[in-house]
């Protein structure tokens, strides 16, 4: 297949240090390369892929030295993927719903993986528009707050499986590594560690709307000798500070749309404590790859009992569940059912969503489910 991956501008493929989103795109696009696919990268400039790269912006926005528009340049990117569309067989999209007003013209079969929170109450309104328009998500929880969406696939991140090396033996510290933020948990992740008397490593990146939480939340704990903040870390970096920790503390208060660092953890054979919220539960297997907690006392209780855990199962579960190759694969057979669903219903889709609306005894997301299930292909969507 001929495939155009499009990547957000905020950081380059891969990134440099933090991005969960184009980290993401920069697996599934090797991986889908190694599968034999031609693939197309839309992204910054200071990007590094087998693919073809299709650049857009000199330097991924946010490091850039001088301050950008991301707009405009998102415009920018959405007009060019827009103007060669026709030489792909699929567009699959990671930049929210910026090109949904335009990708409804398209001829061209797309998708768009929503990466991010979508319990925000505008993203209601604007889904109620856009029933028509193809969305995965990354993990089933995800679409609580949207049950109106249609939703095709839920696709889990994966990693590649030799990027993160096995360690068998922990070291005596926890971990933390992520955003610098609050709903991160990264204050609650320096409290359970204090009451457990165990080092913490914090890695993270702090962006300019968390400096004041930073500064005044987290700074005044750095004096203490549990404490190490050891700042912005790349994959190396990663590698070494996950496999050499006891476990890694996830002490989200927000809900995760998936969790990167769980799974890294994982490929490293390292365990997590972390909150039941988002994600979490679907991720996780509690007691198995470390512990579903509720509370702090509950994190404190089961860091006590984290060598009850087998590294070397959580290791195995990664490469079964969540390596590159893997989303790869799911990913195409979720393309390749979307072109089907294209042609079985390019001629009266925009009769049926009229029909839709006006019929608001049926649920958006259930009247999908209906029409769908009448192609003559006898696939279904997991709606």
């Amino acid at each position: 297949m001929k495939i155009a991956q499009v990547a957000p501008l905020h950081e380059s493929v891969p990134p440099k240090t933090y991005g969960g989103t184009e980290r993401v795109v920069h697996y599934l696009t090797e991986a889908l390369v190694q599968q034999g696919h031609e693939v197309t990268l839309f992204a910054s400039a200071d990007s590094c892929t087998s693919a073809k790269l299709h650049a857009i912006v000199p330097k991924a926005l946010r490091l850039a030295p001088e301050k950008r528009d991301p707009m405009a340049w998102h415009m920018l990117q959405l007009a060019q993927v827009s103007s060669v569309a026709e030489s792909f067989d699929f567009i699959h999209f990671h930049t929210d719903y910026f090109h949904f007003p335009l990708w409804r013209k398209m001829r061209t079969p797309q998708v768009t993986t929503l990466h991010g929170r979508l319990d925000l109450p505008d993203l209601k309104s604007l889904f109620n528009e856009f029933l028509d328009m193809p969305v995965i998500s990354i993990a089933n929880h995800q679409r609580d707050p949207l049950p109106m969406a249609r939703w095709t696939d839920t696709v889990y991140n994966g990693i590649p499986v030799e990027l993160y090396d096995f360690q068998a033996n922990a070291g005596d510290y926890l971990a933390f590594l992520g955003r610098m933020s609050p709903e991160k948990g990264a204050e609650e992740a320096i409290e359970i560690a204090l009451n457990a008397g165990m080092p913490l490593k914090m890695a993270a990146k702090i962006d300019d709307v968390d400096r004041e939480y930073f500064e005044t939340r987290i700074r005044p704990h750095l004096d203490h000798p549990l404490i190490e903040f050891i700042g912005e870390v790349d994959e190396r970096g990663k590698n070494e500070l996950l496999g050499g920790a006891k476990a890694l503390v996830f002490p989200i208060a927000w809900p995760e749309p998936f969790g990167l660092v769980m799974i890294e953890a994982m490929a490293c054979g390292t365990p997590v404590i972390a909150y039941r919220r988002g994600s979490v539960p679907e991720v996780m297997i509690n007691g198995v790859t470390g512990y579903v907690v509720e509370s702090k006392e509950e994190a404190v209780s089961a860091i006590a009992r984290i060598d009850q855990i087998d590294r070397g199962v959580c290791r195995s579960y990664f490469e079964e569940r969540f390596s590159a190759e893997r989303m790869a694969k799911n990913y195409v057979n979720a393309y390749q059912k979307l072109m089907v669903q294209q042609e079985n219903t390019r001629s009266d889709s925009g009769a049926y969503l009229i029909n839709m609306r006006k019929n608001r005894k049926i649920s958006p997301s259930d009247a999908w489910k209906q029409r769908l299930a009448t192609a003559s292909t006898g696939t279904s969507d997991k709606l």
